[in-house]
């Protein structure tokens, strides 16, 4: 299958509303730009097993916590998986048949796990994206608790994400309440593919970055910064006329952006160059 297909599937896919995204279906699709022959049948009837097999571990009395001490016994200790800490940076650690084959990956994918067993459980949870870092949470109403797929589902409170966040970016840094809100389908995607995009610039691998960036603005058509990136990197690239186009559409969105002057002088080389 050509990745073209995949990049349609995946479209299609994102096209629905947030909440009938199928999550584990679309990262799929993201994989399979990367592998043409990923079935992706076989990787959602590996999830549907696990379940099955979790299923039968949980505990008699339905508590919360209960739950998930039964769903990190099962996915942690009896099914191995671990946080790469390791090769943190491999781009395998974004792709979830990947993930789900070496039992290993960073904490959004992980994470992706966690919701796809507990979806098949029926133990409501969502995705936290706190700011470098990803969390699961349960969507009760009443559990202010967190779960950290990355470390072996430690169960974290409110006060231990804060110290998390200053333990990453310094003891001034601040968490702000949206930081712990369920993330929808589409902006946890989005987190997915930027991983991959701040990879593949470190890697100088312009075409996979690029389409890590196409991908994002599907699920966010209105990302200015995306399309400033992609511009900045079509320039880079010679690709003067589709760098003009992404940079003038960032320049007329956000006149007062805080780079405004270094876009326009990089503008006004496309337009002197286009015109020699």
């Amino acid at each position: 299958m050509s990745s073209s297909l995949a990049r349609d599937r995946f479209t299609q896919e994102v096209q629905r509303p947030d909440e009938a995204i199928n999550l584990a279906l679309a990262a799929l699709y993201i994989a399979q730009e990367e592998y043409p022959e990923l079935d992706c049948g076989v990787y959602l009837q590996r999830l549907d097993d696990m379940a099955a097999e979790l299923r039968d571990r949980l505990p008699t009395e339905a508590y919360p916590l209960k739950i998930i001490r039964a769903v990190n016994e099962y996915l942690f200790e009896a099914q191995g998986f671990i946080g790469n800490s390791q090769d943190y940076y491999n781009p395998h650690n974004s792709f979830l048949n990947r993930v789900l084959e070496r039992r290993t990956g960073i904490p959004i994918t992980l994470s992706l796990v966690y919701l796809e067993l507990t979806k098949r459980i029926d133990f409501p949870m969502a995705g936290v994206g706190m700011p470098g870092h990803f969390l699961v949470r349960p969507t009760l109403a009443e559990m202010a608790i967190f779960v950290d797929a990355f470390h072996k589902g430690e169960v974290l409170f409110e006060e231990d994400c804060r110290d998390l966040v200053k333990t990453m970016y310094g003891k001034d840094a601040r968490m702000l309440p949206q930081h712990l809100e369920p993330i929808g389908t589409k902006p946890f995607l989005a987190r997915m593919l930027t991983n991959l995009k701040v990879i593949y610039l470190q890697q100088q691998d312009i075409p996979r970055a690029l389409a890590a960036i196409d991908r994002i603005l599907l699920l966010i058509p209105n990302s200015l910064m995306e399309r400033r990136d992609r511009g900045l990197i079509y320039y880079r690239e010679g690709r003067l006329s589709e760098a003009k186009a992404d940079l003038k559409h960032y320049l007329l969105n956000h006149p007062d952006a805080p780079d405004s002057f270094e876009i326009q002088q990089v503008l006004s080389q496309i337009n002197a160059t286009l015109q020699e």
